[in-house]
């Protein structure tokens, strides 16, 4: 039994090659350093490059321009390439050449052809203009790190486009969820107005008014608010006999003049001023509405009947007053009422602020909401009643 151990044997792994080699019919015209022109026939060929016999020693290195001649179905088939010698056999003159800048469709050619002759197939025109025409090549993969070859500027650039779509984005998803947070989670009155009880104050008697308080003072209980005077002939009417009406004598009467004071009933605000000063009143004309001092101003609000659960009593709304940037807070009091015009549609709220409204802000218009969402009240309880 012979058991040395061949150390000359050389694994096929250690020296494998990059492209089978294949011996086709093949020639090679070139011009060697001399420039003359030399045909030579190709011993071996592989996608790589091929191998020759040349009539003398060509240098390592050297750069060889020439044609590749193939015979076809009787028809000749050439490629113009280029040959970089990588090795030279001076005592056989066997050189050894690789391609260089093969264009696709050479290499194409090539490939089919040495395929083809690996196979047993025979080689025929139409497969080879067919493997012409097809895309036999795809595209480069992109690489992971394509972005480190930028410039400042460029990175720049680009993060500031990323962070402009991120940013349009979030507000684009903001105003969505708003308004989806609007249509399920808030009501809206329809209408709503500052009120407060009022007391008018009316004309005694005709004539023409003169104020003495401005709208929005402040009066005392028995304060003056205004004079008014009244002819003396208005004042003595159903009053006079027959023998008092005579023409001279209801002329008399008519030129004179009596002056009263009009006096508040109250310790009062002046809400209005219903006639300017200088202008005539009939007897029994609302001229002045007073807001008792001690009265603390609501809201009234208009809910639609669909939002009959929702503007319960207890209900927290939120409001803010025309002509105000603040958001006031409130509480509906009461029991809600229908609204005796129209039962099916409406229903008339009464709403308790949380603070003090300026009595001066009766009557205005008010923009009234209930937000029946989560809040961050809420949303911290929940947190707490879980322990976190």
């Amino acid at each position: 039994m012979n058991n040395a151990v061949n150390v000359n044997v050389v694994h096929e792994s250690e020296a494998q090659r990059q492209h089978a080699r294949v011996r086709i019919p093949a020639k090679l015209r070139y011009l060697d350093g001399e420039r003359q022109q030399q045909e030579v026939k190709v011993d071996d060929l592989s996608a790589g490059g091929l191998s020759f016999h040349a009539k003398r020693a060509l240098p390592v290195g050297e750069l060889l321009r020439g044609r590749l001649q193939f015979v076809v179905d009787n028809l000749g088939l050439a490629m113009d390439v280029e040959l970089l010698v990588r090795s030279s056999d001076t005592s056989s003159g066997r050189i050894g050449a690789e391609f260089q800048n093969l264009e696709p469709r050479d290499i194409a050619t090539l490939r089919h052809i040495i395929t083809s002759h690996l196979s047993g197939e025979l080689i025929s025109v139409g497969d080879v203009l067919s493997t012409l025409q097809r895309d036999n090549f795809t595209k480069a993969r992109k690489q992971k790190d394509a972005g480190s070859g930028l410039s400042p500027f460029a990175r720049l650039r680009a993060v500031s486009v990323t962070l402009g779509v991120f940013v349009v984005g979030i507000a684009a998803f903001g105003f969505v969820a708003k308004s989806l947070y609007g249509l399920y989670f808030v009501s809206h009155a329809e209408a709503g107005v500052v009120a407060v009880p009022t007391t008018t104050i009316t004309m005694p008697r005709d004539g023409s008014l003169q104020g003495l308080v401005q709208t929005g003072a402040q009066i005392g209980k028995g304060a003056p608010l205004a004079t008014f005077n009244t002819s003396m002939l208005d004042l003595l009417k159903g009053h006079l006999d027959d023998s008092q009406l005579e023409p001279a004598k209801v002329e008399e009467l008519f030129g004179k003049q009596l002056s009263g004071t009009l006096t508040s009933p109250c310790d009062c605000v002046v809400a209005r001023q219903l006639v300017d000063d200088g202008q005539y009143a009939s007897k029994g004309q609302p001229v002045y509405q007073l807001i008792p001092r001690t009265t603390h101003p609501t809201v009234e609000a208009r809910f639609s009947y669909r939002q009959f659960d929702e503007v319960k009593p207890g209900t927290r709304v939120n409001f803010q007053v025309a002509g105000e940037d603040q958001v006031r807070t409130g509480v509906i009091v009461g029991s809600s009422s229908l609204d005796t015009d129209n039962l099916a549609s409406d229903i008339r709220v009464q709403i308790k602020p949380d603070g003090a409204l300026p009595a001066e802000l009766a009557g205005r218009p008010a923009s009234v909401n209930s937000d029946r969402g989560p809040s961050m009240d809420w949303l911290i309880d929940r947190a707490v009643a879980r322990g976190l």
